[in-house]
């Protein structure tokens, strides 16, 4: 069942997620990089930090509210229902301009063709300008690399399609008007590349979905969160509040899936570079990422800070903005050591599950590419949104 979702204050704000919308951090950790040992923030009810990198939770707290000058979404014509198509065809995309912006790329970027069905309607609204596509994604090319940065853990990934936005408010609502709480197919949402280890959609998870659209927009709408009840300024920020479950559905309905830890990693660090951040090695500052103390704790529209702030691949918001929901259950060390194409996908309904990649709420430390995170995939806060993984 849903309904846990109680906002909270202190603690929450030592966290950096201080309008989170739970007080039970159970299980909570954060992991970063070539870990030390562990070290148990204090005051912080058991909360966990692993690794030098991730820093001291304190001072980090905000609001984790919303800006209000994000341009509003025109149009507002309703998704078609179904599943969305996954834009399978690929195009070459240029080293310049928003859509598919080769800054830290070396050169051009290729685009996956067609339009998701969660921007049936919607105005191009997102990117620096507010005038970009909110549903580019581009081709991440396979290849090795360290997980983590950490050499125990390697990892091939396969070529995989990457959205280069976190989901925006106005591509949900989309899924908010057809959704039904039976409407994700048994076994969707399977990484074509491991067909044969990963289960894909479970319809024992249907009960930890919202009964129905009324529900569901009810229950996305927590404390400091983005989604609104009627469309307005923050149609093109980060739509956050979401569960694992809901995130999960989102994407399969829009032709895609989540994307493995192992693949989020490996699209944020750049691949075999395994760069500190996901723009390369340059510290953290307003022109990346959206973080304290310069977002002031706001969401700010994605792919604002686009392009000196995206990955090699074109990937906006891979540092701050909103935390990003993937698809393993959360475990450390890694469970598989020889990683093809892996995913931690071995659960019971309460096993915590990973996101990554840091909030506005969150201060520079929290911004390396390696940092890891996870969470109940029942419960939500204003920081933790999702990034969809599509085939190639």
């Amino acid at each position: 069942m849903l309904g846990i979702r109680s906002c909270g204050g202190a603690l929450l704000a030592a966290l950096g997620l201080a309008s989170a919308c739970t007080t039970d951090f159970t299980g909570y950790r954060l992991e970063a990089g070539d870990a030390g040992s562990p070290d148990t923030d204090a005051g912080s009810g058991g909360i966990v930090a692993e690794g030098g990198h991730a820093g001291s939770h304190a001072g980090n707290g905000s609001s984790g509210s919303t800006s209000g000058g994000a341009p509003s979404a025109a149009g507002s014509s309703d998704a078609e229902a179904g599943m969305g198509g996954s834009g399978a065809s690929t195009t070459v995309g240029g080293s310049t301009g928003e859509a598919g912006s080769a800054a830290g790329a070396g050169g051009g970027i290729v685009l996956l063709t067609g339009t998701p069905v969660s921007c049936t309607g919607l105005a191009s609204t997102c990117g620096p300008s507010g005038a970009s596509s909110c549903c580019t994604a581009s081709l991440v090319p396979g290849g090795t690399y360290n997980r983590s940065n950490q050499s125990v853990a390697p990892a091939t990934i396969s070529s995989f399609g990457l959205d280069e936005y976190e989901v925006s408010v106005g591509r949900f609502r989309n899924f908010a008007k057809v959704y039904t709480q039976s409407m994700t197919p048994p076994g969707a949402g399977k990484n074509p590349s491991n067909m044969a280890l990963d289960p894909g959609w479970s319809t024992d998870w249907n009960a930890r979905l919202p009964a129905n659209a009324a529900a569901l927009a009810t229950a996305v709408q927590c404390a400091s969160g983005t989604y609104t009840s009627n469309a307005g300024a923050r149609e093109s920020m980060p739509m956050t509040c979401l569960t694992w479950y809901e995130a999960f559905a989102f994407c399969i309905w829009d032709g895609g899936r989540l994307p493995t830890e192992a693949e989020w990693n490996y699209a944020a660090a750049g691949g075999a570079e395994e760069r500190p951040y996901p723009w390369g090695s340059e510290l953290p500052d307003d022109q990346r990422a959206v973080f304290l103390p310069g977002s002031s704790g706001l969401m700010q529209v994605v792919g604002g800070k686009a392009p000196l702030g995206n990955g090699k691949w074109g990937q906006a918001d891979m540092a701050g903005n909103a935390w990003e929901w993937t698809l393993d259950v959360f475990a450390t060390p890694y469970v598989q050591t020889d990683c093809q194409d892996c995913a931690n996908t071995s659960a019971t309904v309460s096993s915590v599950r990973v996101f990554r990649g840091g909030s506005t709420g969150n201060s520079a430390s929290f911004m390396l590419a390696a940092t890891r995170n996870n969470y109940d995939p029942t419960k939500t806060t204003s920081t933790i949104g999702v990034r969809c993984a599509r085939t190639p």
